[in-house]
């Protein structure tokens, strides 16, 4: 199961990137080169980079690729490195639970709820918010199957502290 999500999340991140990349494109021909600029793919490229943000960074989590301070764990072994590993694990699904899952949650129902609208494209607000509780959710998905690892093999399981690995191509 996680590397058909895995799969999915690679393809709309890519999907996200490529539709971002034409927007800025056409935003600067637009501008520069038929001298009106295109107030849509303004708004539109504003909105796919919080999208392209907030899931590639729960697609990184989910590779391990994340950025860490792990001067302590890198130091410890055995059980306090497992208890530090858990604990960080831990904090991360706390705040995405809490932030992103249940604040992000009730930030998208209130702004459905006002009918809150984006001024160019006249989309929910909502939508664009959705963002932050669907990459909590990712996030909190990737900590459940680190944790199980870390139970399952214990310390050193999960990575933490170790260089990542070169990336074999795009978004792999």
């Amino acid at each position: 199961m996680r590397g058909a999500v895995d799969l999915v999340l690679k393809v709309v991140i890519s999907a996200i990137f490529v539709t971002l990349v034409a927007c800025v494109s056409w935003q600067v021909v637009s501008r520069y080169i038929l001298g009106t600029p295109s107030t849509v793919t303004d708004e539109l490229a504003r909105f796919l980079f919080m999208w392209l943000a907030l899931i590639g960074g729960a697609y990184t989590m989910g590779l391990r690729r994340h950025l860490a301070i792990d001067l302590l764990t890198q130091n410890l072994a055995g059980r306090a490195r497992s208890a530090s590993e858990g604990f960080t694990l831990f904090a991360i699904a706390g705040f995405a639970t809490l932030v992103m899952i249940k604040g992000g949650g009730q930030l998208v129902m209130k702004t459905f709820a006002s009918g809150q609208v984006t001024p160019a494209l006249q989309i929910p607000m909502g939508y664009v918010y959705g963002a932050i509780p669907f990459a909590g959710a990712v996030i909190l998905y990737y900590c459940a199957i680190f944790a199980f690892e870390l139970w399952r093999d214990g310390p050193g399981s999960s990575d933490v502290g170790e260089a990542p690995q070169p990336l074999g191509g795009p978004l792999d």
